[in-house]
């Protein structure tokens, strides 16, 4: 791993270890040996082929065939049924998934964000991410899935079956993180914390899929929705095709993608994910409040505001701070800002290249009032440019072997990553005890109308949900 990236790891190693402070008697040590395929599993594997069933393929309907809205509640409920076997090796799984996950996702968020102006958004999904390079992996056949295995942080001791990553456990897994969030946010508490994930497969038209690929993704998404339609004819129309497909499926409206889909192309793979938050007493203001852009730009928009208990710290300096606001029990919204919005990127800076936890070893509750805007962040990247930026440019392409997925070697003409974030106000539930009204000291003020970096984390996984930048909530895309 390059300097960097051990940088960052050590990073969300930090953070993550103040954060989830309760539960301080875990151990960091990844069990591999819970991911990768076990002896009996790979007897049956290597079974001669006269005894193993063909594998059916079948063609996608086309992307004009008719196809039911999402139903997020019903998805919710799936995650919690996942979320609720957490013990024993799942649970050990769950939270080996969680920190391979996190290692990614820092390094990926560096490479998003470096590009961007400061005026933009930026927000990743490490358990998006996770999932995506997953999936290829489940579909993936030698060299590419060992080049993959590497890159999703699990060392192949030797080329025997059983080093070799099981991409069904990792996927499962994944699932019971995905559930944890919202279960912590309550089994009976419908829309409290949502998530919902939904895969989009586009080939071209006399492209077979393999059904054990598909029913494969069925953990990381269990809305996996193949369709067929002409990728090479008119790429950007393709394209247009798509957006609007998902759109009318899922009404997220979200943001297109950077670019066509390449000509040649005879798939691609599309992962959406929506987060909705709705942060337990906190209200919305009457009025909307200006946000600094910069020292000499504001722009008018929608507030949210709480008054309670959070953990709070300032550097010595003064130039940073952070406050952790609790989204549920075990779930917490991180919020780390500059004192003045022309420092955003240094202090992105500072929280990706430092070790945090030296800032954080005593992090005091203090009494709050919290003001932060009202969030809809809408963000899609293409993950093939990311992997270039990253130097391994040839990961997913053209000579990426990736047999599992098909009856012939598909060629992936994109492969993108949308997220639809979302931060609301409470339905006039009562606050939890750690954000009533605090009693005694002095009330501190914070109100975040300048630029600010956040994270969304879940202490039973330890896996990072969400990490990102508000520079302008008015400019999301």
């Amino acid at each position: 791993m390059a300097p960097a990236s051990v940088s960052l790891a050590a990073t969300v190693l930090c953070l993550l270890a103040w954060a989830g402070r309760p539960a301080a008697d875990r151990v960091y040590i990844h069990p591999f040996h819970l991911l990768v395929y076990s002896k009996s599993s790979c007897d049956q594997l290597e079974k001669p082929s006269a005894e193993t069933p063909q594998d059916p393929t079948f063609t996608p309907v086309p992307i004009q065939a008719k196809t039911s809205p999402l139903d997020e509640a019903a998805l919710r409920e799936q995650l919690v049924l996942a979320a609720q076997k957490f013990e024993g090796e799942d649970k050990l799984r769950a939270r080996t998934v969680g920190m391979l996950l996190n290692f990614m996702g820092f390094r990926m968020y560096k490479t998003l964000s470096e590009p961007w102006a400061a005026t933009r958004a930026a927000v990743l999904s490490p358990t998006t991410l996770f999932g995506t390079l997953a999936s290829f992996y489940l579909g993936a056949l030698d060299p590419t899935a060992h080049s993959l295995q590497a890159f999703l942080g699990v060392p192949g001791k030797d080329q025997s079956c059983t080093s070799r990553l099981d991409g069904h456990k990792v996927l499962s897994a994944l699932q019971t993180i995905q559930g944890l969030l919202v279960l912590q946010g309550g089994a009976r508490s419908p829309g409290r914390l949502l998530l919902s994930t939904v895969v989009g497969l586009f080939t071209a038209p006399d492209l077979r899929l393999k059904q054990s690929f598909v029913q494969g993704l069925a953990p990381f998404a269990p809305i996996t929705l193949p369709r067929s339609l002409d990728l090479s004819t008119d790429p950007e129309l393709a394209a247009e095709k798509i957006d609007r497909f998902m759109d009318a499926v899922t009404g997220w409206k979200m943001s297109g993608p950077p670019a066509g889909i390449s000509p040649d192309s005879t798939m691609a793979f599309n992962a959406y994910v929506h987060f909705q938050g709705q942060m337990k007493g906190f209200s919305l203001l009457a009025e909307p409040q200006e946000f600094w852009v910069d020292n000499s730009t504001s722009v008018s928009v929608a507030m949210l505001s709480g008054t309670g208990t959070f953990q709070h710290w300032s550097d010595a300096h003064g130039n940073l701070s952070v406050a952790r606001v609790p989204l549920s029990q075990n779930v917490g919204l991180l919020l780390i800002w500059p004192h003045c919005a022309a420092a955003l990127r240094e202090a992105e800076a500072l929280v990706l290249q430092h070790d945090f936890l030296t800032w954080t070893k005593s992090l005091p509750p203090r009494a709050m009032r919290l003001t932060l805007p009202q969030l809809a962040l809408r963000v899609s990247y293409d993950l093939q440019g990311l992997l270039a930026q990253a130097k391994l440019p040839t990961l997913l392409g053209a000579e990426a072997n990736l047999g599992g997925i098909s009856d012939t070697n598909p060629r992936v003409g994109q492969v993108l990553n949308s997220v639809l974030f979302e931060l609301k106000a409470d339905k006039g539930e009562q606050p939890t005890e750690s954000a009533q009204q605090p009693a005694g000291p002095e009330v501190m003020e914070v109100t975040l109308n300048c630029p600010f970096l956040f994270a969304v984390y879940d202490q039973d996984s330890t896996a990072l949900h969400f990490l990102g930048r508000v520079a302008n909530p008015l400019n999301a895309v």
